[in-house]
């Protein structure tokens, strides 16, 4: 908790440092806490889970969601399996979410009913850095099988500036045919509409009750700044916290910074309440008592 409020993180990377192209780890040091890289990994690069925990015991985490990525043309392989010793470690705090790529999983809905049934929160689609759009007939087999389990879909929706990247897929436009079609699926925006698309992203979650905007690598006190056409404490209604955990400087400092923008109502469903609903099996994960 911090001060006094559950707090989940939605948003966060643990890869195996040796399965990624050199500019993650940059964006890690570039962005992130200094000489984290060195505390939490071992010198072969692999997360060291019980010093994971700690940390996210110290910044006041009581749920991590823990992110997995395959896109060999931009950031690298970063496996579901390496994700699971940690879940292990204290499952607790910590839930691993699914990841597919249409370029590299076939049948991929066969691929998602086994991440899921490693205990899988939700599925996170990377458009940008896998290169496909999400409104490809090739996903639809997925989202069938999303909605029939009640687990979320999170899209990566915003710009990336690794190499590989293709930031035309991150348009939420090619949401709408999904949203249309699968009216039970909840869709989590991560990154909010970063970089041109804050209003439309904004416009499609209020605008739909299934579609959520998730923080993550936005700094709090711009938030005004890029919702500048919304009430931001209408808007925050259907904000999710998560910070791209390593590349913050501080969870708890964005979490008391995003807090501090809103009424505490709407702060406490902002910073746990919120996730809790949405994501698969997160209320009361661990006897945490979420709003």
């Amino acid at each position: 908790m911090i001060d006094g409020l559950p707090l989940i993180d939605a948003h966060v990377h643990v890869p195996l440092l040796g399965t990624l192209k050199p500019a993650w780890v940059r964006w890690a040091r570039d962005f992130g806490q200094d000489g984290l890289l060195e505390e939490v990994w071992d010198a072969q690069g692999r997360p060291r889970p019980a010093l994971l925990d700690a940390h996210f015991a110290a910044q006041g985490v009581d749920m991590a969601l823990l992110f997995c990525e395959y896109s060999p043309k931009a950031t690298g392989t970063q496996s579901f399996e390496d994700l699971l010793p940690i879940v292990e470690h204290n499952p607790a705090r910590f839930r691993p979410v699914a990841n597919v790529n249409p370029h590299l999983h076939f049948p991929i809905a066969d691929e998602v009913r086994r991440q899921l049934g490693l205990g899988a929160a939700a599925l996170k689609l990377h458009p940008v850095h896998g290169g496909f759009r999400c409104d490809d007939a090739a996903l639809y087999p997925a989202y069938h099988v999303l909605e029939e389990q009640g687990v979320p879909l999170v899209v990566h929706c915003g710009t990336s500036s690794f190499p590989g990247s293709a930031n035309e897929n991150a348009d939420p436009a090619f949401l709408i045919p999904v949203v249309r079609d699968f009216p039970g699926l909840n869709i989590v925006l991560a990154h909010g509409g970063r970089g041109w698309w804050y209003d439309a992203a904004a416009f499609l979650a209020l605008s739909h009750d299934t579609v959520w905007l998730e923080l993550s690598g936005l700094p709090p006190k711009r938030l005004p700044e890029y919702y500048a056409r919304y009430d931001l404490t209408r808007l925050a209604r259907k904000w999710i916290f998560g910070t791209d955990w390593p590349g913050v400087p501080g969870v708890a400092a964005n979490a008391r910074a995003v807090a501090g923008l809103l009424p505490d109502d709407v702060a406490g469903a902002v910073l746990a309440g919120n996730a809790a609903r949405v994501y698969a099996g997160l209320r009361g994960h661990g006897g945490t008592a979420l709003p």
